[in-house]
């Protein structure tokens, strides 16, 4: 079992684990995945009986800041589905044009696909000056949509090379490029799109003048040659399985000295920034939304070496 297909097979039993699905529903969701019999048992064990770790203390963030998501503001922008040019075939996307932008922003979806939450998301960053550019990781394969459900396409997504994901993704830069002339370039991940732009930061790829990976695990072995981003990693500190990757990334961010921040939100959770999910953490999700914009707007003003 590769890196990336262990993190989606223990999405499932965390999610079995948190109460969000069925036992059937996460042997038929590891199944799909190819973990079946003794491996499924145990790995689902593992995730009923386990409690999660102390967060590292180092910036953490309390979000009881009194705000409430009803105080965004924001009305996101309307998005257009389009294709461009990729590696092997035209790449799927979603496009949200800031009327005056600021920057270029890509959007990496988690394993659930380019859903309408994703989509929205980059319609906000769009409403808030960032024109935005959200990826489908499966447009080889016909696109999120070609897909009954969201335990297919993570199925699907855990068959697909990781190099695969990065020639997408850096091939997405490129298409930023040519749609914001003259801009600085960032790219934000969720879940399972925090641990894609961990790797494309690791990919020796310099174009990108920031980066916000929220709750992604840091790949094993990553080191940071090569880019020139400002790294602004977002965590839960209820989620210990990422978070067991937190010393990596810092180690490596400290080795390349990339300006970065690590944030970990101490009540939120995995998956604490989607409004769709169960963990959905309204003060956290307001708060971090506002730092990454800030994280982002710094990097724009920053004078790289």
């Amino acid at each position: 079992m590769t890196e990336l297909q262990r993190y989606l097979a223990e999405e499932v039993a965390e999610d079995l684990g948190d109460g969000i699905i069925t036992r059937r529903e996460a042997i038929r969701r590891l199944g799909l995945l190819g973990v079946t019999g003794a491996a499924a048992t145990g790995l689902l064990a593992s995730f009923a009986t386990g409690e999660a770790a102390a967060a590292d203390p180092g910036n953490e963030a309390d979000q009881d800041n009194g705000r409430s998501a009803s105080e965004t503001t924001w009305a996101p922008v309307a998005r257009e589905s389009i294709t461009f040019t990729g590696p092997r075939v035209p790449l799927m996307a979603a496009w949200a044009a800031a009327a005056k932008p600021r920057g270029g922003v890509l959007v990496i979806h988690e394993n659930r696909g380019l859903t309408e939450h994703i989509r929205t998301v980059a319609g906000r960053l769009a409403a808030s000056g960032y024109s935005a550019l959200a990826l489908d990781l499966l447009s080889e394969e016909g696109g999120t949509g070609a897909f009954p459900g969201e335990a297919e396409v993570a199925a699907a997504l855990a068959q697909i090379p990781p190099e695969r994901f990065v020639a997408g993704m850096k091939a997405s830069v490129t298409e930023l490029q040519r749609r914001v002339r003259g801009k600085k370039l960032a790219a934000i991940g969720f879940c399972f799109g925090g641990a894609m732009v961990w790797r494309l930061l690791t990919s020796n790829e310099p174009r990108l003048a920031a980066a916000a990976p929220f709750y992604g695990p840091f790949p094993e072995g990553g080191n940071f040659a090569g880019s020139r981003a400002a790294v602004l990693g977002v965590y839960g500190g209820l989620d210990a399985r990422v978070n067991a990757t937190r010393a990596a990334a810092k180690a490596a961010l400290e080795a390349a000295g990339l300006k970065h921040e690590l944030l970990t939100f101490t009540e939120a959770d995995h998956a604490f920034f989607n409004d769709t999910g169960a963990r959905f953490n309204p003060h956290a999700a307001t708060e971090v939304w506002r730092r990454t914009l800030n994280w982002f707007d710094a990097a724009r003003h920053r004078v790289r070496d």
